[in-house]
């Protein structure tokens, strides 16, 4: 088992809600890592499985953006 201190936090959603991942527990091959995640709500610590976080939405980076029904208008260039 390991577990991973995310320095910085990093903003996820969760069936619970919205909230900041503080720890990852990775307790190997055999079983899905768990995130720890503190909940922007109420401040609950709660454990997630894997497969039940996802990444809030992030359009500096352009990460999660279908979520919130988000378009990228992409660039065409002209060909001659």
């Amino acid at each position: 088992m390991s577990i991973l201190q995310l320095k910085p936090t990093i903003l996820v959603e969760t069936p619970l809600g919205t909230g900041q991942a503080i720890f990852i527990i990775d307790y190997g091959m055999h079983q899905n890592t768990c995130w720890v995640v503190a909940l922007q709500k109420d401040g609950v610590i709660k454990h997630f499985d894997c497969n039940d976080v996802i990444l809030s939405t992030n359009y500096t980076y352009g990460m999660n953006l279908r979520k919130n029904c988000f378009h990228v208008q992409e660039s065409t260039a002209s060909s001659e």
